[in-house]
């Protein structure tokens, strides 16, 4: 639908509560789970372009650097999604928020009109943790029943969610450098009704059949684990990892797995396979989705999935929510830009004219 008027949505943090009791958490993840699935079978450069992300390195001495970057994805003819994201180890205990703060944003690639902004902490925190469940679906043994995590911050609640959805998970085994993180895991994710235990590092990586490791050491200071007793089997999901120098993973356990990037020139950037030569490199996530009888010997024998975070899966959770709020009648629109004066006069709207008022939800074009 073409508005006079163009407006846009803006959705914060009451409006995705209301979403999730709208549709339901667990269904909200089975959806974004499925969706992924879907875009990455499906995807298609000539229609979906993805570049890497980009940004600034965020360095105040002596504390520890940050990031603060950009992630676009466009889809030809239909819309561009960008989610801009902060990364900061010292946010929780300088600011008391979350070590990553993101926004989105969706413009219609036919008007450039900005149709939506969007809080980017929940949406990221979903699709991460749905891109180890897929990743893990594909690579890791179907019998897979005990996981462990590797830091218990933020991100480590939606992976577990994630696996939970797609796994039988009888124990998940937990350990963080700050044992305060480990024991308020626990009450954390109680509303998943699973078997949570604290233990010692050496006790998780022997008893894991998937392992992820999502934590925020700094660059040059990994590994975060040792590698040495992990089941010959076992799987990892290493999400930590996002700027150059940072690893979590050591260098013989590479070596010996099948590595699935998420994003394969992002990762020798950025992520675990940073630390590997182009041919130690396995095919990336959406290679694997495809062609899943290539790979399916590797169930049984180590494997990492390289998550440096994809474009493509903020476009999923982004479409996925934003279908969901026009839906339900959630948000609020905005004339948020100059659009309904003189097109020939940029300065019509700043001589008195009327600019526009919030109006309740309705569609717009590029959605």
């Amino acid at each position: 639908m073409t508005l006079s008027h163009p407006r846009t949505l803006l959705l914060g943090p009451s409006d995705l509560l209301a979403l999730v009791e709208g549709v339901g958490l667990h269904v909200l993840m089975d959806e974004l789970i499925h969706a992924l699935t879907v875009a990455l079978r499906e995807f298609d450069e000539s229609v979906m372009q993805v570049p890497k992300r980009e940004g600034f390195q965020v360095v105040s001495e002596p504390r520890p650097s940050g990031t603060i970057g950009w992630m676009p994805s466009l889809r030809r003819g239909d819309s561009l999604t960008v989610r801009v994201s902060a990364s900061l180890p010292t946010n929780r205990a300088e600011a008391g928020l979350p070590t990553l703060v993101a926004s989105h944003s969706v413009y219609d690639v036919r008007t450039g009109h900005l149709v939506a902004v969007m809080d980017g902490v929940f949406a990221t925190a979903l699709r991460t943790g749905a891109a180890s469940a897929v990743a893990s679906r594909y690579l890791a043994s179907p019998d897979s029943r005990v996981l462990g995590l590797v830091g218990c911050g933020a991100q480590a609640v939606s992976q577990l969610h994630a696996l939970s959805r797609v796994f039988r998970l009888e124990q998940v085994l937990v350990h963080d450098v700050d044992p305060d993180a480990a024991r308020s895991f626990v009450r954390r994710v109680a509303f998943l009704g699973l078997d949570v235990r604290p233990t010692l590092l050496p006790d998780l990586e022997m008893r894991a059949d998937i392992l992820c490791t999502a934590t925020t050491v700094s660059p040059g200071a990994g590994p975060v684990i040792s590698g040495h007793a992990l089941q010959p089997h076992a799987h990892v999901n290493a999400v930590g990892a996002d700027q150059p120098g940072k690893a979590e993973l050591p260098l013989a356990l590479l070596r010996r797995s099948l590595v699935v990037p998420d994003f394969p020139a992002q990762a020798r950037l950025e992520g675990e396979c940073q630390q590997l030569h182009p041919d130690q490199i396995g095919p990336d996530l959406a290679t694997v989705v495809q062609q899943p009888e290539e790979f399916q010997g590797w169930r049984e024998r180590n494997t990492v999935f390289d998550s440096t975070g994809h474009a493509l899966e903020d476009h999923v959770v982004t479409r996925l929510l934003l279908d969901h709020a026009w839906r339900l009648g959630l948000g609020t629109l905005v004339a948020l830009e100059a659009l309904g004066g003189d097109p020939l006069d940029p300065y019509s709207q700043v001589r008195g004219e009327a600019v526009g008022r919030t109006e309740a939800p309705r569609r717009a074009a590029g959605t």
